[in-house]
């Protein structure tokens, strides 16, 4: 079985990214692409299913793990009995290669090295022809299976055995040793090599210079400069989508089905993690996601999608991989995304968002930008009124969900901003008359004076954690009766354990088998509708804990099982980041 959730941390070269474990094996790992097939996906069966594992041969003592300060440069040492090794973990970036690179330093004493290197393409599904060849003067390892080549160099190269391809080998005090593995199409020739050290400070140099541009004078900044870091990897460099996490099917109920494809770029999550990044005053990244909207986007605005492939792409078929057997045996392991064919209205409004702050910041629309608002604004006009599946993408039945509708009427409200306040042009009498008849809806339909809260959808007294957003969006005040009596019954319905659920599962509202943990974005909203109700203590004290979850290295996943202090779901999640650094910026 894999490591708990927590025990791994992130590397990445904004093309793709891995999860390291603190026994110094990848366990997960798409080439060339965040959404390509897995050539190490031991984090969802056996190492059979492929991983690469350099590590002390023998018992090791203590792990101690951290990024090389302001970076994704992960650094794990491992003590023995007989001495003390550092492992630096590093994916290159901006240098148009798809390389991991592993730096290995004695640091004390003499330990023995255990290297192994499993290679399983296509999910760990195939094990490809491996061999050893003479390229540019040197011996590598290349594993070749489809379209996939994977090269392994090194000084000390393993050797094959039953489909692995293993080796020990003793550092001393002073020792270092440097191994690299590329990918390349198969029907290419082995790469040439290019230098460790060199391409290591490169990589250190630019992540650091990104990183010390965060805000300093924001509660819990390391955390949230850790937070900003984790979502640039998670955006990719050439195309600018942004994926909502590099992996699949880690559980949100561990032995359950509720295990989904995260790799992928939602229209919502990128459009919040924009707003994220523009608050904390990473302006040019506004212009790189806006041209990757536009391109992803195109077409008939009836066929708007809420998510895509990391290049705009619009085929994400879900289907399940039988031959693995799933984390913690929670199956089915699933690739693609069914959600895909779902109607959310909210997802328009968090993009106008988005948007909306990025001319703020001073990003002037384009013909072609603004021209994508207008169209998409007047198609959500014709059907805003029609059942959805919400931000949650239940697959349930349909529901009039308040929070689809609030974001119903955001796109409204930021589109007459656009024309009132940047004097853009557009049907401005329009937009207001629908903004007024959305925002007249909800308080007629969606709120329960009985009990002074909003609620799920209009056929329940039920509560959501994303009514929470109702404040931070504009829609009312945070001090208005209703949004303070709309925080205290979702913190009275939906508080486990000192954590938010999303909303309560026993209602059968998402259509699904079996429970969900709590749900860390929701806890981090809460956050910020405290401090927006003027409850600051309260959301101080609230962000402290939530902070206090993220792993040794600061990464979050996208649920807290709080009951056996596990984290669950995918991971690291886009989702719990933005709304860490949101929360964070809220009590600036």
């Amino acid at each position: 079985m894999a490591l708990p959730i927590e025990d791994y941390a992130l590397i990445g070269d904004r093309g793709t990214a891995a999860l390291v474990g603190k026994d110094g094996s990848i366990d997960w790992l798409c080439l060339p692409r965040f959404d390509s097939p897995a050539c190490f996906a031991a984090l969802l069966g056996t190492e059979d299913h492929g991983r690469w594992l350099l590590a002390p041969a023998d018992e090791v003592t203590a792990t101690h793990r951290r990024y090389v300060d302001g970076t994704a440069c992960l650094e794990t040492t491992f003590t023995t009995k007989g001495g003390e090794v550092v492992l630096l973990d590093v994916m290159p970036t901006l240098d148009g290669r798809a390389d991991v690179v592993r730096r290995l330093t004695c640091t004390r004493g003499t330990v023995r090295i255990r290297h192994d290197w499993v290679v399983r393409t296509d999910y760990g599904r195939v094990r490809p022809w491996v061999s050893r060849e003479q390229a540019h003067g040197d011996e590598v390892v290349v594993a070749v299976a489809g379209p996939d080549k994977l090269v392994l160099r090194g000084p000390h190269l393993p050797h094959g055995h039953e489909g692995h391809h293993t080796d020990e080998f003793e550092l001393t005090e002073g020792d270092e040793v440097c191994f690299s593995m590329t990918w390349v199409r198969s029907w290419h020739a082995v790469p040439v090599p290019l230098g460790f050290d060199e391409r290591i400070d490169a990589t250190t140099d630019r992540q650091r210079e990104w990183s010390e541009r965060a805000p300093d004078d924001v509660p819990q900044a390391d955390l949230v400069r850790r937070s900003l870091l984790t979502l640039l990897l998670m955006t990719h460099a050439e195309t600018g989508g942004i994926v909502a996490a590099p992996t699949t099917s880690l559980p949100e109920d561990f032995g359950g089905e509720r295990n989904w494809d995260y790799r992928y770029c939602w229209l919502r999550d990128a459009a919040l993690t924009l707003e994220s990044l523009l608050g904390a005053g990473y302006d040019t990244e506004a212009l790189h996601w806006r041209r990757w909207l536009l391109r992803a986007v195109a077409g008939d605005p009836a066929d708007l999608q809420i998510m895509y492939t990391v290049d705009g792409g619009r085929q994400l078929p879900e289907l399940e991989l039988a031959h693995l057997p799933g984390y913690a045996g929670s199956l089915p392991v699933r690739i693609g995304n069914g959600a895909v064919c779902q109607r959310q209205n909210d997802v328009l409004g968090e993009v106008m968002i988005a948007l909306e702050l990025a001319r703020q910041a001073g990003l002037d629309e384009t013909h072609n930008s603004w021209a994508l608002q207008r169209a998409l604004v007047d198609e959500l006009a014709d059907h805003w009124d029609e059942p959805d599946n919400g931000l949650w993408e239940i697959r349930g039945p349909q529901r009039h969900f308040t929070h689809s509708r609030v974001m119903v009427w955001v796109a409204f409200d930021r589109a007459v901003r656009g024309v009132e306040e940047h004097g853009l042009e557009g049907p401005a009498d329009r937009w207001r008359e629908l903004r007024e008849r959305v925002r007249e809806e909800i308080l007629d339909k969606g709120y329960d004076a009985e009990r002074n809260t909003f609620t799920q959808h209009y056929d329940t007294r039920e509560v959501d954690a994303s009514l929470l957003t109702i404040p931070l969006v504009g829609f009312l005040p945070g001090d208005d009766p209703r949004v303070l009596g709309t925080i205290d019954a979702v913190m009275e319905d939906l508080l486990r354990d000192g954590l938010l659920l999303r909303y309560r599962t026993q209602t059968g509202v998402d259509g699904l088998e079996g429970d969900e943990h709590p749900f860390l974005a929701c806890s981090f909203w809460l956050v910020s509708a405290l401090a927006a109700a003027g409850r600051r203590d309260e959301a101080e004290e609230l962000l402290d804990r939530l902070c206090g979850l993220a792993n040794d290295v600061g990464l979050l996943s996208e649920e807290y099982d709080a009951a056996h202090g596990r984290m669950a779901g995918n991971f690291p999640q886009a989702f719990s980041h933005l709304a860490l650094v949101q929360a964070a910026l809220s009590l600036r």
